[in-house]
């Protein structure tokens, strides 16, 4: 008995007959509905980039044409000490917010995972990130106020003695800080919250068969399998809290004496202040470019850590 092979299609068969029937047009259609986002993308994301990158390079007044100046403005701002005091004092604040943000998120996603599951108390927990940033700082500084604020009641009731939380210039940033370590807690516990829901039971059932103690699992089980989780918080907390504006704007006011004057103030006081838009692009674009670096030191060491574990 013969058997015969299934006819061959032509070698040169055009892509629109071998795609189903089902499937033509899906093409245009996807186009036609990612259009209004892209143009938008276009609009409001690229080009401004573009435009603002092409100001770097020029001396760029608002009543004023811009002219051509290469690299002048990055030459100003190596020698600009204001600019490489709002760099420190940014740094600063972004370590305050990234350590203690994300060790006060890890704890708050733990307790959450092992020992309540109403979604009640979850939803209570992301409600800060809610408020936008201005509402937050107004609501801090006047709990903060030296005179009337409730912190201070507390503190003098207490101790006899009053603190300036927001008027010192040592513990202006720290306050700061604080107040965006509240504000952003509660959505970064819920990422890293999403991430322990991967975690096995199986894996905390053996480990406490073998006498492990609900430290030593945190330490051993939970931290080293959401390294992962924990890389991407650490990333959004680094580029949101470098790039922090209002809630220092409304707090401090970049004071007392520039003790929380941090980049994005400088830049906004250069451009809406002294209207110089050239040099206060140039800022920016600098910061951009730290950013990426920031983001893919990060990234690599993340993977570095994954390839050590596996």
């Amino acid at each position: 008995m013969s058997v015969h092979a299934p006819p061959r299609l032509p070698a040169r068969v055009s892509k629109s007959r071998r795609r189903h029937p089902a499937h033509r047009g899906h093409a245009t259609a996807a186009w036609i509905l990612i259009a209004p986002a892209f143009i938008g993308f276009l609009f409001f994301a690229v080009y401004p980039t573009l435009r603002g990158i092409y100001f770097s390079f020029t001396t760029y007044h608002i009543l004023s044409p811009a002219q051509w100046t290469g690299l002048a403005n990055f030459r100003q701002m190596l020698d600009d000490t204001t600019f490489w005091h709002s760099l420190r004092v940014t740094v600063y604040f972004v370590a305050l917010s990234v350590a203690i943000g994300i060790l006060l998120s890890l704890v708050t996603a733990v307790v959450l995972h092992r020992l309540t599951s109403s979604t009640v108390v979850r939803g209570l927990v992301i409600l800060p990130f809610l408020i936008s940033g201005v509402v937050a700082a107004v609501i801090w500084s006047w709990m903060l106020d030296p005179q009337l604020g409730i912190v201070n009641v507390a503190i003098k009731s207490l101790t006899g003695h009053r603190v300036e939380f927001l008027g010192s210039s040592g513990l202006a940033i720290p306050s700061v800080a604080l107040i965006s370590v509240w504000k952003s807690m509660g959505y970064n516990a819920v990422l890293i919250f999403a991430g322990l829901q991967t975690i096995p039971a199986e894996v905390y059932e053996a480990a406490r068969l073998d006498g492990a103690s609900e430290i030593r699992m945190f330490r051993h089980i939970t931290v080293p399998l959401l390294r992962p989780i924990l890389a991407m918080v650490v990333i959004l907390t680094v580029i949101s809290s470098m790039q922090v504006f209002d809630i220092v704007q409304v707090a401090t006011q970049g004071g007392p004496a520039n003790a929380s004057n941090v980049l994005q103030m400088y830049i906004y006081d250069s451009a809406f202040s002294q209207y110089n838009f050239g040099y206060a692009s140039a800022m920016s674009l600098a910061l951009f470019v730290m950013l990426i670096a920031v983001t893919f030191v990060q990234l690599r060491l993340t993977r570095a850590n994954e390839s050590d574990t596996n």
